[in-house]
């Protein structure tokens, strides 16, 4: 069985305020795109996982990746499964990567072993793992709130099919770092006219990596770009396009002059 990891985007970010724990409380629009990492499960007597694809190198350092944390969340005494990730999105690039694989690996093991838990118990289990999990868990437009984890459904009306590109420079941002760097100044709520909306942490991280301030010019300049924007903690922006034919055509212009630019060019789901 296989289960697709949707890269998550943010279409607005609104930090409200920093709480004494050190969290933020937060005002965030998801939305997901058809395109990320692969998931694969097959007969195992145990519970492994094997990494490959364009940025697996990137965790091979990591001694308990969360997917086998999320896998050890499901009642499944007994059970096995040879887990395999194809890994296609960039480590921390804002794109919700982790959360997106733990929450596929949820979703794919709950069909595997045939448990039966479905989206609204596995949403209650995935809060232990991070903030943007339960978000993944459905992979559908959601407004966020709290920390971000409290997560409500929203219709997606012109959004569903709406061809977007994703460019990264290829610089990881530690998440915590950018949140630390917020001003601490409430900017307002989100409101529904999210188009109108901001990400809050974009001048932190454009300061950590200043590549983000000409990948946003870029987007932002592509014929055919309807709004363009960093999402979560960064590095990766994204632009809305009105037609496949301008998302690719600017795809192919920044491949031109960046060539070392991680790019993929998606759908909204």
């Amino acid at each position: 069985m296989r289960e697709t990891a949707y890269a998550k985007i943010n279409l607005a970010l609104h930090i409200r305020s920093r709480e004494p724990d050190g969290y933020h409380n937060i005002e965030t629009l998801f939305a997901f795109c058809e395109e990320g990492d692969e998931l694969e499960a097959l007969p195992s007597a145990m519970v492994d996982l094997r990494m490959d694809g364009p940025m697996a190198a990137d965790l091979v350092e990591e001694a308990d990746n969360i997917v086998l944390r999320a896998a050890r969340l499901l009642p499944a005494a007994g059970r096995g499964a040879s887990i395999r990730l194809t890994k296609r999105l960039p480590v921390a690039a804002g794109l919700g990567g982790g959360s997106a694989d733990a929450a596929a690996a949820m979703r794919l093991l709950d069909r595997f072993w045939n448990l039966g838990l479905g989206p609204d118990r596995l949403v209650g289990l995935a809060k232990s793992l991070g903030a943007d999990v339960p978000a993944c868990i459905r992979s559908v437009t959601a407004r966020g709130e709290g920390r971000g984890d409290r997560v409500e459904p929203v219709a997606a009306t012109g959004l569903t099919g709406t061809p977007v590109l994703l460019v990264n420079p290829r610089k990881a941002l530690s998440t915590a770092r950018v949140f630390q760097g917020w001003d601490g100044i409430d900017r307002g709520p989100l409101r529904a006219d999210w188009i109108d909306g901001r990400n809050d942490l974009e001048p932190v991280a454009s300061a950590m990596v200043p590549e983000i301030t000409e990948i946003l010019d870029r987007l932002r300049a592509q014929p055919g770009a309807e709004m363009a924007r960093m999402s979560g903690s960064g590095a990766t922006c994204f632009a809305l396009f009105g037609s496949d034919a301008d998302r690719d055509a600017a795809r192919c212009a920044i491949a031109a002059d960046h060539p070392g630019w991680w790019q993929i060019a998606s759908r909204l789901r």
